[in-house]
Order: C-alpha cells, then structure tokens, then sequence
C-alpha cells in the first residue's frame, strides 16, 4: 500500500481499497468490482463511515430469520470473499449455515480463487465450485442463474451481501427471504430484500456475529416477534433521513 498513516482520518476505508485493488489484480475480481466497491465507498462516508442505528436495527431482525432459518446460506460473491471471508466462514461455522459462491461475472479461474480465498479463511464446505451441480434459478439467465440445489435452490434464508438486483428479486420471487448487506439503500436489492442493512460489510457481519450470540437464547416465539415487527421500507427510509440529514449539514 502507498505510504499512508495509521492516523489518517480514512485509513480503514484506503485499506478496504488497497486489498481490492489488489485482488484484481490477482484476478480474483471483475473491474467492475472496483467500481460497485467505488459506489459503496461514496455511501458509506455519507453515512459516517460508522454503523447507524437502522443498521443494528435490521442487523437484530436478521440474525433472528438466521437463527429461525432450517436451511441457511450465506452466498459469496467475490467482494465479500475478498472483504469479509473470515466473518463470513464464523458466521457459517455458529449458525451453522453452508456457504455458496455465486459469482455475477463467473469464470473457472474466478470461481477456483474464490474458492481458494474461502478455504484459506477456514471454509471446509463450499457449494457452488466450478464442478458442482446446480440448476437454474427461475428468472435469470446466464451464468448468474447458477444455484447448487443443496445450498440456493434449498435455503429458506438467505443472506447475500453485495448482491445484484435481478437476483435478489428473483430469490424473493422465489418465495425466501432475502437478507442483504448494501451501502446504497436506493438500490434494487436493498429495496428488493426482505431485510436490507445499510452497512459495510466488514461491519456488518462482525455485527451479526455478535447478535446471533445474543439471541441464541431466546425463544422462538420472542424471534419470530423480532422479524414479524421489522419493516424492511421503513427502515431504510430511516437510512435515507440520515443521508439527507447530512447533505443539508454540508450544504450550509
């Protein structure tokens, strides 16, 4: 990385940069990894660089669907391999949850340094390799459309960080409930999902973590009372107040 201090007010965020730009070059990620990444990085400095209170909201509501899901999965993209592997393989091993790949842009090679990436972070089952089975998920075409029927086409809970529009709705058509993780609450997935955090990932998923070992005790009436009374719209109109907040703010 360039010569950059510690102290200086956005290290974590040039970091979170250095480490894309990076596995880019590895081939890891498409470039246009590097411009949703771009996107997201312009969000979250609206948002204070910071976890927000409707973010720990719909963090709370949906580490409760986790724990209530009976067939869990996390989906890996390549942004979140890369930015989150670690969390998310902790994630998979205290739910316990499988973990899947999926991939927009999907070649052999990306989907083998994915994988790499996973197992190297500790994953020990990964669904969606290059030699998998999978069928089509009903409204997508292409490479995207891949699903293993063990983990996607199986799961009633999905969390899927990072996620592309066409394939959250798809997996909400679907009838499963769709949690996401997405800095831009205007987004199709983050307005598509059934519980969409307005959160970096890297925050978000440690969160989590740290949520489901809060619930682990509670009953499943007091869970099922927690994603019942979350609403998904009115929360991210939380997130937007917030953004708006802070654009009038510097526009004085």
């Amino acid at each position: 990385m360039h010569d950059m201090s510690p102290h200086h007010p956005r290290y974590q965020s040039l970091l979170l940069r250095d480490k894309m730009a990076k596995a880019y070059q590895e081939g890891i990620l498409a470039d246009t990894a590097l411009i949703a990444h771009g996107r997201g990085e312009a969000f979250d400095y609206i948002l204070g660089e910071k976890t927000n209170l409707p973010a720990l909201n719909s963090i709370k509501a949906a580490s409760a669907a986790l724990l209530l899901a009976e067939n869990p999965i996390l989906s890996v993209n390549g942004n979140t391999a890369v930015l989150a592997a670690e969390d998310m393989v902790k994630l998979a091993r205290i739910l316990p949850a499988k973990v899947e790949i999926n991939l927009f842009y999907r070649t052999p090679q990306r989907v083998m340094k994915v994988e790499e990436v996973l197992k190297k972070a500790g994953a020990t089952e990964i669904l969606g390799k290059e030699e998998d089975d999978y069928f089509p998920i009903k409204g997508l075409e292409g490479p995207r459309s891949r699903a293993h029927p063990e983990g996607v086409h199986r799961a009633d809970v999905i969390l899927v960080p990072l996620e592309d529009g066409d394939r959250a709705e798809a997996l909400v058509a679907l009838g499963k409930t769709v949690i996401t993780i997405d800095l831009n609450p205007l987004s199709r997935t983050a307005q598509t999902s059934s519980i969409t955090i307005v959160d970096n990932v890297v925050r978000a998923i440690p969160l989590i973590i740290e949520e489901i070992s809060k619930l682990r005790g509670c009953r499943i009436d007091e869970l099922e009372a927690i994603v019942h009374e979350f609403d998904n719209q009115r929360n991210i109109d939380s997130s937007l107040q917030l953004i708006a907040q802070y654009l009038e703010k510097d526009g004085k």
